[in-house]
């Protein structure tokens, strides 16, 4: 029976860090929002974040874009919050010629559980 109740303490023990873990991207503002969830995610409810970027190409300036989006969302809400790939309700528009593009983005944070 001893040897069974110190298993058990070692699994609860483990499955405890592991929630930990999970949560430990998190800084807690997050919980300000309504929360909805999207097939595997769960996404903030009527909340969007913005990022801009400029550059000399087009895919430059949207790889800034996202990554100011990206940077603004983990330092609000934890970078289980900040994948860009993850967000829904995205869009971009860029404007500009050649040298000189820049694009502005809209997208909704989720995070993947």
């Amino acid at each position: 029976m001893r040897i069974f109740m110190l298993s058990l303490a070692a699994v609860v023990a483990v499955a405890g860090l592991a929630t930990v873990d999970a949560t430990a991207s998190e800084t807690g503002m997050a919980g300000i929002h309504s929360w909805k969830k999207v097939g595997r995610k769960t996404c903030m409810i009527d909340h969007q974040h913005s990022g801009s970027g400029s550059g000399a190409t087009r895919k430059a300036a949207e790889m800034q874009a996202i990554s100011s989006w990206a940077s603004f969302t983990e330092l609000e809400y934890g970078s289980s919050w900040a994948s860009y790939s993850n967000a829904i309700e995205k869009s971009m528009s860029c404007s500009g010629s050649s040298g000189s593009i820049s694009c502005e983005l809209n997208a909704t944070p989720c995070r993947p559980w």
